[in-house]
């Protein structure tokens, strides 16, 4: 009798299991992050491949693919809770958007100000070198068309915010970079997830529109003024809006405390409904809305011991790249009959490798003198070296897949199946998502204690929140 009671389904099992490992996680985060030098996306993800259908099988959360399209029998599915790729997207859409959200709030006061043309060059001159760097690598290893090189060069070129804040922050390693570069860098990962998009669309328009002249017109209204443009003066609209709302009523004492911490998430989501609703790029609205909410410092100041985002991470995050872990089509990374025949694991790891060497280090080092937050060789290097690529690629994939099946933002819920002569655009649909299924994360790999700051790198003295012009010598809180 006792036997029937038991209910192990999957939405159960994930329950117990995830939350297992995160209890698992916080127990040991301190040894983890400052001993290791490891942050818990990877430990997720690798939790997730262990324990997913390809592993022990006990988390499956979303329905699985057995026998791929390489194999002679018919794709075999095993069920869990029915998720398809369309759910995939939008969670990683919400993630990334409070994530970006959180970047914003986040950097020291009136920052955009001070620091604009050290992000500039790392979203100008940076981006695009690596944009069209990996373009190449991916023409040349893998034989696609030159406009699916472009798509797929696109979800690697951001550096994701998730991994970026894992690295960044919560670790004694984080406290030896300087505070300039960590800001810095963590700006860049705040922006470049939406400033990805024109990189993504220039090659989505050329392989889904019939003529040059409507896909450049179609690219620059649609994509770089009112996503990305647009997008940016609506996200910094609602963030100095609800900023203001928000000091009206911590005033008058209109609001508790619980209420005035949440209001950061609430705002978050809701700058992702408004840029997702209109059609407009969501992580620019979410980025632009965090940085107008709090660009004056007011609010950081009141939330200072909350710790929130750190909370943020830990939970959404992590549960995420478990899920990921899950749901990897180990299948997809093999080549698939004439569709993608030169996708194969040799090239792939040939791929990374190229990809890790040549997509930032390079272009950071030749143009660090005219970066004037990265002041030497080693910050530029360190610089160079940072890019880690996670749940903001999966997002870009998926936009990629809805627009090369749909044409719209919105994928299938499971990868099509296409029958020969496969087209550029069908090629293009398995080009861009096995590449793109697996991020990658920076990493050291061995114990280490050091809390001594790195060598090479040019330390302030005091908090190094940010560089004050002259006049904020006279402003304590700057």
């Amino acid at each position: 009798m006792a036997w029937k009671q038991i209910e192990a389904t999957p939405p159960h099992l994930t329950y117990l299991i995830l939350s297992a490992f995160l209890i698992g996680y916080t127990l040991f985060a301190s040894f983890i992050r400052n001993r290791l030098h490891l942050s818990e996306p990877p430990l997720a993800l690798a939790f997730g491949v262990i324990l997913g259908p390809r592993g022990l099988g006990w988390l499956t959360p979303n329905v699985s693919v057995v026998n791929g399209p390489s194999s002679n029998a018919d794709p075999a599915w095993i069920g869990g809770w029915g998720w398809g790729d369309d759910v995939v997207q939008e969670t990683t859409r919400v993630i990334v958007g409070i994530q970006v959200f959180a970047v914003g709030v986040e950097l020291p006061k009136y920052y955009a100000s001070r620091h604009w043309k050290s992000v500039a060059m790392l979203l100008g001159p940076v981006m695009t070198f690596g944009w069209l760097i990996c373009a190449l690598f991916v023409t040349l290893l893998f034989h696609t068309d030159f406009p699916t090189a472009l798509v797929v060069a696109a979800c690697l070129t951001p550096t994701d915010p998730v991994l970026a804040s894992s690295i960044l922050s919560n670790s004694q390693f984080s406290d030896r970079v300087p505070k300039r570069i960590k800001d810095m860098l963590s700006a860049e990962s705040g922006c470049n997830d939406g400033i990805s998009f024109p990189f993504l669309y220039v090659g989505l328009s050329i392989l889904t529109k019939a003529s040059t002249g409507g896909a450049i017109k179609n690219w620059f209204l649609i994509t770089v003024l009112w996503q990305c443009g647009l997008g940016t003066i609506i996200g910094v609209i609602i963030g100095t809006t609800f900023h203001r709302v928000l000091r009206y009523c911590a005033k008058r004492e209109y609001i508790d405390d619980a209420g005035f911490t949440v209001f950061y998430l609430l705002l978050a989501i809701l700058s992702v409904g408004v840029g997702s609703t209109l059609g407009s790029d969501d992580f620019l609205v979410a980025f632009g809305a965090g940085y107008g909410f709090a660009r004056d410092g007011w609010f950081a100041s009141k939330t200072h011991g909350v710790h929130l985002p750190k909370i943020l991470d830990l939970l959404l995050n992590s549960a995420m790249f478990v899920y990921l872990g899950t749901i990897m089509p180990w299948y997809a990374f093999e080549a698939h009959d004439s569709i993608t025949p030169w996708i194969t694991p040799g090239r792939l790891i040939a791929f990374l490798v190229l990809v890790l060497l040549f997509r930032r280090l390079p272009v950071v080092l030749a143009t660090y003198r005219w970066i004037p937050d990265i002041r030497t060789f080693r910050e530029a290097l360190f610089c160079g070296h940072f890019g880690p690529m996670g749940l903001g690629a999966v997002f870009l994939a998926m936009e990629a897949r809805g627009w090369l099946e749909n044409e719209d933002s919105s994928p299938d819920s499971h990868p099509p199946q296409y029958g020969r002569p496969y087209t550029n655009r069908e090629k293009a649909v398995y080009t861009v998502w096995p590449h793109l299924k697996r991020p990658k994360q920076n990493r050291a790999s061995f114990f280490a204690a050091e809390t001594d700051p790195l060598e090479g790198m040019e330390h302030e003295e005091g908090d190094g929140r940010s560089i004050a012009t002259e006049d904020d010598l006279d402003d304590p809180d700057v």
